[in-house]
Protein backbone atom coordinates (compact mmCIF):
# COMPACT_ATOMS: atom_id res chain seq x y z
CA UNK A 1 0.00 0.00 0.00
CA UNK A 2 1.28 3.54 -0.92
CA UNK A 3 1.65 5.41 2.04
CA UNK A 4 1.63 9.76 2.07
CA UNK A 5 4.77 11.41 3.06
CA UNK A 6 3.49 11.68 6.83
CA UNK A 7 2.73 7.66 6.92
CA UNK A 8 -0.90 7.81 6.47
CA UNK A 9 -2.85 5.50 4.23
CA UNK A 10 -4.39 6.67 1.34
CA UNK A 11 -7.99 4.41 1.92
CA UNK A 12 -8.25 5.55 5.63
CA UNK A 13 -7.96 9.01 4.38
CA UNK A 14 -10.84 8.51 2.45
CA UNK A 15 -12.69 6.67 4.70
CA UNK A 16 -13.03 9.20 7.11
CA UNK A 17 -13.80 11.90 4.57
CA UNK A 18 -17.02 10.03 3.25
CA UNK A 19 -17.72 9.78 7.48
CA UNK A 20 -17.46 13.30 7.58
CA UNK A 21 -19.84 15.65 7.40
CA UNK A 22 -18.76 19.60 7.58
CA UNK A 23 -19.97 21.30 10.68
CA UNK A 24 -20.80 24.97 8.35
CA UNK A 25 -23.00 23.08 5.88
CA UNK A 26 -26.19 24.79 5.27
CA UNK A 27 -29.48 22.35 5.01
CA UNK A 28 -32.73 23.33 3.26
CA UNK A 29 -35.66 21.75 3.49
CA UNK A 30 -38.46 21.37 0.36
CA UNK A 31 -40.71 23.95 2.22
CA UNK A 32 -38.85 27.27 1.61
CA UNK A 33 -37.56 27.55 4.91
CA UNK A 34 -33.70 28.19 5.21
CA UNK A 35 -32.76 26.60 8.56
CA UNK A 36 -29.49 27.78 10.40
CA UNK A 37 -26.56 25.78 9.75
CA UNK A 38 -26.15 22.38 10.69
CA UNK A 39 -26.31 23.41 14.90
CA UNK A 40 -30.01 22.72 14.94
CA UNK A 41 -30.85 26.40 15.13
CA UNK A 42 -34.96 27.12 14.62
CA UNK A 43 -35.74 27.72 11.14
CA UNK A 44 -36.50 31.55 10.14
CA UNK A 45 -39.38 32.32 8.07
CA UNK A 46 -39.37 33.49 4.54
CA UNK A 47 -40.31 37.26 4.17
CA UNK A 48 -43.66 37.34 2.60
CA UNK A 49 -42.99 41.53 2.07
CA UNK A 50 -42.15 44.40 3.48
CA UNK A 51 -43.71 47.95 4.29
CA UNK A 52 -43.12 51.49 5.15
CA UNK A 53 -44.69 54.37 7.08
CA UNK A 54 -44.89 56.89 5.78
CA UNK A 55 -45.28 56.08 2.46
CA UNK A 56 -44.38 59.47 1.08
CA UNK A 57 -43.18 62.70 3.34
CA UNK A 58 -41.89 66.47 2.94
CA UNK A 59 -38.30 67.75 4.03
CA UNK A 60 -36.73 71.02 4.34
CA UNK A 61 -33.12 70.89 3.78
CA UNK A 62 -31.76 69.60 7.24
CA UNK A 63 -34.85 68.38 8.64
CA UNK A 64 -35.30 65.09 9.90
CA UNK A 65 -38.47 62.27 9.60
CA UNK A 66 -38.93 58.33 11.09
CA UNK A 67 -39.48 56.07 8.49
CA UNK A 68 -40.39 52.83 10.20
CA UNK A 69 -40.83 49.60 8.64
CA UNK A 70 -42.90 45.87 8.76
CA UNK A 71 -42.07 42.59 7.81
CA UNK A 72 -44.79 39.77 7.19
CA UNK A 73 -44.22 37.57 9.15
CA UNK A 74 -42.88 40.36 11.46
CA UNK A 75 -39.34 40.67 13.11
CA UNK A 76 -37.02 41.04 10.30
CA UNK A 77 -34.25 43.20 10.72
CA UNK A 78 -33.73 45.78 7.80
CA UNK A 79 -31.22 47.42 5.61
CA UNK A 80 -31.74 50.88 4.81
CA UNK A 81 -30.78 52.42 1.66
CA UNK A 82 -31.15 56.14 0.05
CA UNK A 83 -31.83 55.92 -3.78
CA UNK A 84 -29.53 59.86 -3.44
CA UNK A 85 -27.28 60.26 -0.46
CA UNK A 86 -26.76 63.92 -1.75
CA UNK A 87 -30.79 64.46 -1.25
CA UNK A 88 -31.75 62.67 1.45
CA UNK A 89 -29.64 60.12 3.86
CA UNK A 90 -30.90 57.41 6.84
CA UNK A 91 -29.49 55.72 9.37
CA UNK A 92 -29.73 52.04 9.96
CA UNK A 93 -32.91 52.62 12.15
CA UNK A 94 -34.50 54.49 9.41
CA UNK A 95 -33.82 58.05 10.15
CA UNK A 96 -33.81 60.38 7.62
CA UNK A 97 -32.71 63.89 6.53
CA UNK A 98 -32.89 66.27 4.23
CA UNK A 99 -29.49 67.11 2.46
CA UNK A 100 -30.43 69.34 -0.58
CA UNK A 101 -33.60 69.91 -2.63
CA UNK A 102 -34.75 67.27 -4.87
CA UNK A 103 -36.42 63.86 -4.96
CA UNK A 104 -34.81 60.63 -2.81
CA UNK A 105 -36.12 57.25 -2.21
CA UNK A 106 -35.29 55.76 1.04
CA UNK A 107 -35.98 51.78 0.56
CA UNK A 108 -35.88 49.24 3.84
CA UNK A 109 -34.94 45.38 2.64
CA UNK A 110 -35.41 42.25 4.07
CA UNK A 111 -35.03 38.70 2.87
CA UNK A 112 -35.22 39.52 -0.87
CA UNK A 113 -38.49 42.06 -0.05
CA UNK A 114 -38.28 46.03 0.28
CA UNK A 115 -40.29 48.69 0.47
CA UNK A 116 -39.92 52.65 -0.46
CA UNK A 117 -40.78 55.92 0.52
CA UNK A 118 -40.29 59.10 -1.34
CA UNK A 119 -38.72 61.88 0.32
CA UNK A 120 -39.35 65.73 -1.43
CA UNK A 121 -36.87 67.77 0.12
CA UNK A 122 -37.26 71.64 -0.02
CA UNK A 123 -34.67 74.22 -0.01
CA UNK A 124 -33.70 75.69 3.16
CA UNK A 125 -36.13 77.14 5.65
CA UNK A 126 -36.91 80.89 5.24
CA UNK A 127 -36.45 83.02 7.78
CA UNK A 128 -38.91 82.92 10.67
CA UNK A 129 -39.57 84.48 14.32
CA UNK A 130 -37.97 82.92 17.07
CA UNK A 131 -38.74 81.71 20.22
CA UNK A 132 -36.73 81.60 23.48
CA UNK A 133 -37.25 78.82 25.57
CA UNK A 134 -36.24 77.12 29.02
CA UNK A 135 -37.75 76.35 32.13
CA UNK A 136 -36.19 75.49 35.92
CA UNK A 137 -34.32 78.87 36.25
CA UNK A 138 -33.37 81.17 39.27
CA UNK A 139 -31.94 79.84 42.62
CA UNK A 140 -31.23 82.25 44.95
CA UNK A 141 -28.13 79.94 45.93
CA UNK A 142 -26.34 80.12 42.77
CA UNK A 143 -25.73 82.16 39.37
CA UNK A 144 -26.22 79.62 36.72
CA UNK A 145 -29.67 81.66 36.09
CA UNK A 146 -26.60 84.29 35.16
CA UNK A 147 -24.98 82.34 32.82
CA UNK A 148 -28.46 81.28 30.68
CA UNK A 149 -29.56 85.19 31.12
CA UNK A 150 -25.89 85.84 28.96
CA UNK A 151 -27.36 83.87 26.12
CA UNK A 152 -30.75 85.84 25.81
CA UNK A 153 -28.61 88.99 26.31
CA UNK A 154 -27.24 88.16 22.32
CA UNK A 155 -30.06 86.78 20.93
CA UNK A 156 -33.38 88.25 19.90
CA UNK A 157 -36.94 87.19 20.38
CA UNK A 158 -40.01 85.96 22.40
CA UNK A 159 -39.09 84.09 25.41
CA UNK A 160 -41.28 81.37 26.82
CA UNK A 161 -40.93 80.42 30.37
CA UNK A 162 -41.87 76.86 31.27
CA UNK A 163 -42.54 77.35 34.80
CA UNK A 164 -40.15 77.14 37.95
CA UNK A 165 -39.01 79.89 37.62
CA UNK A 166 -37.58 81.37 40.72
CA UNK A 167 -36.63 79.05 43.63
CA UNK A 168 -38.02 78.18 46.09
CA UNK A 169 -41.16 79.17 46.29
CA UNK A 170 -41.75 81.90 44.09
CA UNK A 171 -42.55 84.55 46.97
CA UNK A 172 -41.87 88.38 45.83
CA UNK A 173 -39.34 88.77 47.67
CA UNK A 174 -37.50 85.76 45.41
CA UNK A 175 -38.68 87.16 42.04
CA UNK A 176 -37.31 90.70 43.23
CA UNK A 177 -33.68 89.63 44.05
CA UNK A 178 -33.05 86.54 42.23
CA UNK A 179 -35.11 86.12 38.95
CA UNK A 180 -35.24 90.27 37.94
CA UNK A 181 -31.43 90.66 38.20
CA UNK A 182 -31.37 88.36 35.71
CA UNK A 183 -33.58 86.56 33.18
CA UNK A 184 -36.01 89.52 34.54
CA UNK A 185 -33.79 92.16 32.49
CA UNK A 186 -35.63 90.47 29.29
CA UNK A 187 -39.23 91.13 31.76
CA UNK A 188 -40.65 92.75 28.38
CA UNK A 189 -40.47 89.67 25.99
CA UNK A 190 -41.50 87.26 28.36
CA UNK A 191 -44.66 85.20 28.11
CA UNK A 192 -44.73 82.89 30.88
CA UNK A 193 -45.76 79.28 32.22
CA UNK A 194 -46.41 78.85 36.02
CA UNK A 195 -44.79 75.58 37.34
CA UNK A 196 -45.54 73.76 41.40
CA UNK A 197 -43.13 76.15 42.88
CA UNK A 198 -44.64 79.04 42.22
CA UNK A 199 -47.58 77.59 43.95
CA UNK A 200 -45.83 76.71 47.19
CA UNK A 201 -46.60 80.53 47.60
CA UNK A 202 -50.71 80.49 47.96
CA UNK A 203 -52.38 81.01 44.86
CA UNK A 204 -48.96 81.69 43.19
CA UNK A 205 -49.13 85.60 43.94
CA UNK A 206 -45.35 86.07 43.72
CA UNK A 207 -46.18 85.04 40.19
CA UNK A 208 -48.74 86.75 39.25
CA UNK A 209 -48.08 89.63 40.71
CA UNK A 210 -44.16 89.83 39.09
CA UNK A 211 -45.17 89.40 35.28
CA UNK A 212 -48.81 91.20 35.72
CA UNK A 213 -50.71 90.79 32.72
CA UNK A 214 -47.92 88.44 30.60
CA UNK A 215 -49.25 85.97 32.92
CA UNK A 216 -53.05 85.88 31.89
CA UNK A 217 -55.95 85.82 34.67
CA UNK A 218 -54.44 84.72 37.84
CA UNK A 219 -57.72 82.55 38.48
CA UNK A 220 -56.50 80.81 35.06
CA UNK A 221 -52.72 81.16 34.62
CA UNK A 222 -53.37 79.91 30.60
CA UNK A 223 -53.56 82.35 27.80
CA UNK A 224 -52.52 82.13 23.77
CA UNK A 225 -50.73 84.85 21.45
CA UNK A 226 -49.90 84.42 17.62
CA UNK A 227 -46.30 84.43 16.68
CA UNK A 228 -45.34 85.04 13.04
CA UNK A 229 -47.40 82.17 11.43
CA UNK A 230 -47.79 80.39 14.64
CA UNK A 231 -50.19 80.11 17.21
CA UNK A 232 -49.02 80.01 20.90
CA UNK A 233 -50.96 78.22 23.84
CA UNK A 234 -49.64 78.22 27.14
CA UNK A 235 -51.22 76.12 29.44
CA UNK A 236 -51.38 75.67 33.77
CA UNK A 237 -50.64 72.05 34.88
CA UNK A 238 -50.70 73.01 38.32
CA UNK A 239 -54.86 73.59 38.49
CA UNK A 240 -57.32 71.42 36.81
CA UNK A 241 -56.76 69.44 33.56
CA UNK A 242 -58.99 66.95 32.85
CA UNK A 243 -60.84 66.39 29.82
CA UNK A 244 -63.98 68.53 31.64
CA UNK A 245 -62.36 71.26 33.35
CA UNK A 246 -62.77 74.67 32.59
CA UNK A 247 -59.29 74.89 30.93
CA UNK A 248 -59.33 71.55 28.37
CA UNK A 249 -62.72 73.15 27.15
CA UNK A 250 -60.66 76.72 26.70
CA UNK A 251 -58.28 75.24 24.93
CA UNK A 252 -60.80 73.36 22.87
CA UNK A 253 -62.49 76.13 21.77
CA UNK A 254 -58.55 78.40 21.15
CA UNK A 255 -57.78 75.56 19.09
CA UNK A 256 -60.71 75.48 17.13
CA UNK A 257 -60.42 79.58 16.47
CA UNK A 258 -57.30 79.35 15.38
CA UNK A 259 -57.16 76.80 12.82
CA UNK A 260 -56.18 79.13 10.22
CA UNK A 261 -52.73 79.44 11.51
CA UNK A 262 -49.94 77.74 10.02
CA UNK A 263 -48.46 75.87 12.93
CA UNK A 264 -49.28 75.32 16.61
CA UNK A 265 -47.05 75.24 19.42
CA UNK A 266 -48.15 74.70 23.01
CA UNK A 267 -45.72 74.91 26.57
CA UNK A 268 -46.21 74.68 30.20
CA UNK A 269 -44.46 73.10 32.99
CA UNK A 270 -45.34 69.49 33.85
CA UNK A 271 -44.33 67.15 30.49
CA UNK A 272 -46.08 63.88 29.82
CA UNK A 273 -42.97 62.29 28.59
CA UNK A 274 -39.72 62.39 30.25
CA UNK A 275 -36.67 59.93 31.06
CA UNK A 276 -35.27 62.13 34.03
CA UNK A 277 -36.35 62.03 37.58
CA UNK A 278 -39.95 62.63 37.37
CA UNK A 279 -40.85 60.37 34.51
CA UNK A 280 -44.02 60.30 32.66
CA UNK A 281 -47.03 62.25 33.65
CA UNK A 282 -50.74 61.40 32.83
CA UNK A 283 -52.04 64.39 34.41
CA UNK A 284 -51.51 66.07 31.35
CA UNK A 285 -53.26 63.18 29.21
CA UNK A 286 -56.06 65.70 28.09
CA UNK A 287 -53.88 68.49 26.84
CA UNK A 288 -52.47 65.89 24.82
CA UNK A 289 -55.13 64.76 23.46
CA UNK A 290 -56.64 68.01 22.55
CA UNK A 291 -53.52 69.25 20.79
CA UNK A 292 -52.83 66.18 19.23
CA UNK A 293 -56.73 65.99 17.78
CA UNK A 294 -55.63 69.76 16.05
CA UNK A 295 -52.61 68.82 14.34
CA UNK A 296 -50.12 70.96 16.97
CA UNK A 297 -46.51 70.66 16.11
CA UNK A 298 -44.57 71.41 19.15
CA UNK A 299 -44.80 70.97 22.89
CA UNK A 300 -42.22 72.74 25.73
CA UNK A 301 -42.28 71.70 29.19
CA UNK A 302 -39.66 71.50 32.02
CA UNK A 303 -40.26 70.25 35.35
CA UNK A 304 -37.10 67.28 34.88
CA UNK A 305 -33.86 69.21 35.14
CA UNK A 306 -32.24 68.37 31.80
CA UNK A 307 -32.58 68.47 28.22
CA UNK A 308 -34.41 66.00 25.79
CA UNK A 309 -35.89 66.09 22.51
CA UNK A 310 -38.96 63.01 21.62
CA UNK A 311 -39.49 62.05 18.33
CA UNK A 312 -43.36 62.96 16.87
CA UNK A 313 -45.57 60.73 18.95
CA UNK A 314 -48.84 60.25 19.65
CA UNK A 315 -50.49 61.11 23.54
CA UNK A 316 -50.04 57.38 24.17
CA UNK A 317 -46.51 57.25 23.20
CA UNK A 318 -46.49 55.61 19.43
CA UNK A 319 -44.26 57.03 16.87
CA UNK A 320 -46.03 58.74 14.82
CA UNK A 321 -44.37 60.59 11.97
CA UNK A 322 -47.17 62.06 10.03
CA UNK A 323 -49.18 63.76 13.26
CA UNK A 324 -47.24 62.84 16.03
CA UNK A 325 -46.45 65.81 18.23
CA UNK A 326 -43.00 66.47 18.91
CA UNK A 327 -41.99 67.40 22.67
CA UNK A 328 -38.98 69.30 24.51
CA UNK A 329 -37.68 69.52 27.59
CA UNK A 330 -36.19 71.69 28.52
CA UNK A 331 -35.53 72.11 32.50
CA UNK A 332 -32.10 73.57 32.19
CA UNK A 333 -32.75 77.26 33.31
CA UNK A 334 -29.81 77.05 35.61
CA UNK A 335 -31.59 75.40 39.31
CA UNK A 336 -29.85 72.13 39.04
CA UNK A 337 -29.21 69.04 36.90
CA UNK A 338 -31.21 65.89 36.71
CA UNK A 339 -29.69 62.30 35.78
CA UNK A 340 -30.83 60.03 33.33
CA UNK A 341 -33.54 56.88 35.10
CA UNK A 342 -35.08 54.92 32.35
CA UNK A 343 -35.01 56.04 28.77
CA UNK A 344 -38.49 56.62 27.57
CA UNK A 345 -39.94 55.47 23.98
CA UNK A 346 -39.23 57.70 21.58
CA UNK A 347 -37.06 60.06 23.06
CA UNK A 348 -33.91 60.67 20.61
CA UNK A 349 -31.55 62.93 22.49
CA UNK A 350 -31.08 63.60 26.49
CA UNK A 351 -28.65 65.39 28.10
CA UNK A 352 -28.52 65.99 32.22
CA UNK A 353 -25.24 67.92 32.46
CA UNK A 354 -25.93 71.00 30.69
CA UNK A 355 -27.36 74.57 31.36
CA UNK A 356 -28.76 76.46 28.39
CA UNK A 357 -31.93 77.70 26.28
CA UNK A 358 -33.85 75.89 23.44
CA UNK A 359 -34.17 78.09 20.67
CA UNK A 360 -36.71 77.60 17.75
CA UNK A 361 -37.07 79.63 15.07
CA UNK A 362 -40.73 79.25 13.43
CA UNK A 363 -41.38 79.74 9.87
CA UNK A 364 -44.60 79.65 7.60
CA UNK A 365 -44.89 76.04 7.20
CA UNK A 366 -41.19 74.16 9.11
CA UNK A 367 -39.37 75.02 12.10
CA UNK A 368 -35.87 74.14 13.39
CA UNK A 369 -34.52 73.74 16.79
CA UNK A 370 -31.11 74.74 18.63
CA UNK A 371 -29.84 74.50 21.96
CA UNK A 372 -27.57 77.01 23.30
CA UNK A 373 -25.18 75.94 25.68
CA UNK A 374 -23.95 78.09 28.45
CA UNK A 375 -20.39 79.89 28.16
CA UNK A 376 -17.90 76.59 28.54
CA UNK A 377 -20.48 74.12 27.50
CA UNK A 378 -20.00 71.92 24.79
CA UNK A 379 -23.14 69.78 24.13
CA UNK A 380 -25.94 70.96 21.67
CA UNK A 381 -29.16 69.88 19.52
CA UNK A 382 -30.61 70.68 16.19
CA UNK A 383 -32.54 69.93 13.28
CA UNK A 384 -35.43 71.26 11.50
CA UNK A 385 -38.75 69.68 10.21
CA UNK A 386 -41.64 71.05 8.11
CA UNK A 387 -45.10 71.42 9.53
CA UNK A 388 -47.94 68.99 9.31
Amino acid sequence: MRRLSRGIPILVLLAAAACETPATAPIRDTSGLAVQAAKGGAPSPKIRSVSVTPTSAGLIVGGTTQITAQSNPTGASFTWSSSNNSIATVTQTGFVTGVAAGTASITAAAGGKSASASITVSGPPVAGVVLLAAGDISDCNNNNDEATAKILDVNAGTIALLGDNVYETGTPTEFANCYHPTWGRHKARTMPSAGNHEYSTPNATGYYGYFGAAAGDPAKGYYSYNLGDWHIVVLNSNIPRDAASAQVQWLRSDLAANTGKACTLAYWHHPRFSSGSHGNNTTVQAFWDALYEFNTEIILVGHDHDYERFAPQTPTAVADPVKGIRQFVVGTGGRSHYALTTLKANSEVFDGTTYGVLKLTLSAASYSWQFLPVAGQTFTDSGSRSCH
